[in-house]
């Protein structure tokens, strides 16, 4: 059974290097994401939230401007499932304290 966590551990990593290998250069300008346009043209999202983020939101910060502004719904979902998670721990994890009414 040993023998065969190691076959799928080397099958996971022969998969994921040539995946990598079809990636672009670091640093590279010509890559997809480094490009104002697509590839259909339309404009990249990147570039947008980087040209309008101070007249969209009048903030200097760019990162304040996409989570706040931009993704704010996002934002607020993501920290539901947090409180949510948070909460349910709390419930499951609680101690509860017996209360012993005197019988008589």
């Amino acid at each position: 059974m040993r023998w065969m966590n190691h076959a799928l551990l080397l099958l996971f990593a022969s998969l994921m290097l040539y995946a990598s290998a079809g990636l672009p250069n670091r640093a590279d300008p010509e890559a997809p994401a480094n490009r104002d346009e697509s590839v259909a043209g339309t404009p990249n999202a990147a570039s947008y939230y980087i040209q309008h983020a101070y007249s969209d939101a009048h903030t200097p910060n760019i990162v304040t401007v996409v989570l706040a502004d931009y993704r704010g719904f996002d934002t607020l979902g993501e920290v539901v499932v947090i409180f949510a998670a948070g909460m349910i721990c709390y419930l499951c994890f609680r101690r509860r304290r017996e209360t012993h009414a005197p019988r008589g």
